[in-house]
């Protein structure tokens, strides 16, 4: 079953990105493909990502740039019910993303809804896709929790990360947490079972 969807950003990520090395070393994860990876229209990328998550019993997203900005869009969707909790590496603004390439994003408008799921922002001080202010103004609109790994560029192939070993360390930190929460609760057992209560 699985219980990872890595979502890449735009024009996907080379079999260098970490996000390739991670579905190849995670054997329950699932990379989301896209058909169109260089023109991306918002309904057409959640449509990808609500087929995957149907085919699952909830999971974990693990998105990188313009493909947080996809699971952010999940805040007011019924099908948010089945992200268990979200690790969003560098996200863009939408106002860079078009500044830097020539061809349409069609993405609707910046998501700033508070996500209903646990989310871990992983942030650089030089991404030239979203500034530090805005990097903030986005994790507390979202209600993530953030961690900087300083300067880092857009933490992807042409900014030194390839396999990115750290990475997995903060994904624990986004999952462990939601892992212990949903285990049941320990009954203790009904007074009387095999010992009597001691005296006060």
């Amino acid at each position: 079953m699985i219980e990872t969807l890595i979502i890449p950003g735009l024009n996907g990520s080379s079999d260098d990105h970490w996000q390739r090395h991670w579905a190849r070393e995670q054997q329950r994860s699932l990379v989301v493909e896209q058909d169109d990876w260089t023109c991306p229209v918002l309904e057409d990328w959640q449509m990808r990502l609500d087929e995957a998550l149907s085919k699952t019993d909830g999971a974990f997203l693990v998105a990188h740039s313009l493909g947080c900005l996809l699971a952010a869009s999940y805040a007011g969707r019924h099908q948010a019910s089945l992200i268990r909790g979200a690790l969003l590496v560098a996200p863009c603004s939408l106002d860079a993303a078009l500044k830097l390439h020539p061809c349409m994003i069609d993405f609707g408008h910046e998501p700033l809804e508070r996500l209903p799921f646990p989310s871990l922002v992983v942030g650089s001080l030089n991404d030239p896709y979203m500034g530090v202010q805005q990097l903030e103004r986005h994790m507390k609109a979202w209600g993530s929790e953030l961690a900087t790994i300083g300067f880092a560029g857009h933490i992807n192939v042409a900014s030194g990360f390839g396999r990115w070993p750290e990475g997995y360390d903060y994904f624990e930190r986004l999952v462990r947490p939601v892992v212990l929460a949903e285990q049941p609760m320990a009954v203790a057992p009904p007074v009387g079972a095999g010992s009597q209560p001691s005296a006060l």
